[in-house]
């Protein structure tokens, strides 16, 4: 026999009730061909009672899912087998209340959030675009509206004459009005709300900074804040407390890169936001010394995979609306390039690429800590430089820059003003101290003056 081309062909020698589940699969699916009375040899075995299987396998089709499929009979060598052609539905297919898919080589009956995944996905829905009856324009924050329009705007992906519409008009404009019922939609309130928590109580970013293990929790963060505001917010949060900035001089200019690729790292950060699952858990990035790890609950879309992400592809954002609006504002592209942007601005920096995986029901960035690993090692991070204006500095020790490593050995989050009253002398000096012993290497910063820590370097200052 000569098989139809089809991306799904399944060959079963007789028929069983048991494949009307994976007729509903391969309707939610991309379709297939199945053929009755032929080996996974491809070879006709034939069938018994060819004429009543004619008459049924269409009709409970029929019956169970008003699917009308396409059944021919064939012959081949006096033997008779069967030919059903299932096509894609447009719309969700159930068998007996249940839901099938067809994934790859498997069947699986869809239940909770991949259900309604699923069933939105058919119905060309996403979860963003319900409605809140009892939300108004009044819930909607003006400074974040603004935010978004100066961003917009620089970007030239909006005219400036928006700035003299009403919010209500803005939000119309953008889709986040629905316009039969008038209703802000659930897009608008997390992207701009006064009270985003009021609508969805998993909206929170969350950070931590963990010791040797998960369970060696150190410090955390809860981020809230309108979602179109959550990228710089989280950066700013992750700059002053969780990442260094190793310090270097190109001539005499001073910089302080955060030692990820701010690029990258803020296009996973957008990426987490706009394909959260946003009926699960929230966002989690837990910082380790080696390594940071990124997740958002959801999985990938259907017939994509982890590898296809890493190459040209197109671009399905969980929440529609939400990507609109990231996309308007720059902080995303709309043509599936964020994993090449991400490859890009690692490769740039000779850092490793970040590894992406499906996991525990969502999707996982793990980012290794290179610069910051090399630095408590007492290694040199920066490169392409003219020359450290600091590298002629002693480095010997002064009695009082010991005592300084004393106290931060006993206290990583002791203040500059601490130390001051602890040594007797005045914060200015206590500064300069701290400038040459980061300089040369004695300790590092991890966070900003506020609420960051001191890291000792153990193996150089012992």
């Amino acid at each position: 026999m000569k098989a139809r081309e089809c991306q799904n062909i399944e060959y079963k020698t007789s028929w069983h009730d048991k494949y009307l589940e994976w007729i509903c699969g391969f309707a939610n699916a991309q379709g297939a061909v199945m053929y009755f009375g032929v080996n996974d040899e491809h070879e006709v075995v034939g069938l018994e009672h060819v004429d009543k299987l004619m008459e049924d396998i269409p009709n409970k089709i029929i019956n169970a899912m008003g699917l009308v499929p396409d059944v021919n009979l064939h012959e081949q060598g006096g033997l008779e087998y069967i030919e059903l052609v299932i096509e894609p539905a447009n719309v969700p297919i159930s068998f007996k209340g249940k839901y099938y898919y067809r994934s790859g080589s498997t069947m699986q009956e869809l239940t909770g959030t991949a259900l309604t995944d699923f069933l939105m996905r058919k119905l060309n829905v996403t979860w963003d675009a319900a409605t809140e009856p009892a939300a108004k324009v009044e819930d909607i924050d003006p400074e974040a509206i603004r935010y978004f329009l100066n961003a917009a705007i620089r970007e030239g992906r909006i005219s400036e004459s928006a700035r003299d519409e009403s919010i209500e008009q803005l939000l119309r404009k953008l889709h986040l009005i629905n316009e039969e019922n008038g209703n802000l939609t659930l897009a608008a309130l997390l992207l701009f709300g006064k009270d985003v928590e009021r609508w969805n109580m998993t909206v929170a970013f969350r950070i931590g900074r963990f010791g040797s293990s998960h369970a060696d929790l150190i410090m955390q963060d809860r981020i809230i804040c309108p979602l179109i505001m959550m990228p710089d917010r989280v950066i700013e949060i992750l700059r002053s407390k969780y990442l260094v900035s190793p310090i270097h001089y190109e001539g005499m200019l001073r910089k302080e890169p955060l030692e990820i690729p701010e690029d990258g790292l803020r296009e996973m950060i957008c990426n987490a936001i706009i394909h959260k699952d946003y009926t699960g858990t929230f966002i989690q990035m837990k910082v380790f010394d080696g390594y940071i790890t990124l997740w958002n609950g959801g999985t990938l879309p259907p017939n994509y995979s982890v590898e296809k992400l890493m190459q040209p592809h197109e671009s399905h954002p969980r929440n529609r609306l939400m990507a609109n609006v990231f996309y308007l504002a720059g902080f995303i592209e709309a043509w599936g390039r964020g994993y090449e942007k991400i490859h890009d601005a690692f490769k740039a920096e000779e850092l490793e690429i970040p590894v992406f995986e499906e996991v525990r029901g969502g999707f996982m960035a793990t980012i290794k800590r290179e610069k910051f690993m090399a630095i408590q090692k007492g290694q040199n991070v920066t490169k392409d430089v003219t020359k450290d204006v600091t590298s002629d500095v002693t480095k010997e020790l002064t009695e009082r820059q010991r005592t300084i490593l004393e106290i931060i050995a006993n206290n990583s989050f002791v203040t500059i003003p601490e130390m001051s009253l602890k040594t007797g002398v005045t914060i200015r000096t206590i500064k300069r101290d701290i400038d040459s012993l980061q300089s040369n290497g004695w300790l590092i910063r991890e966070g900003g003056r506020k609420e960051g820590r001191w890291v000792l370097l153990i193996d150089k200052a012992e």
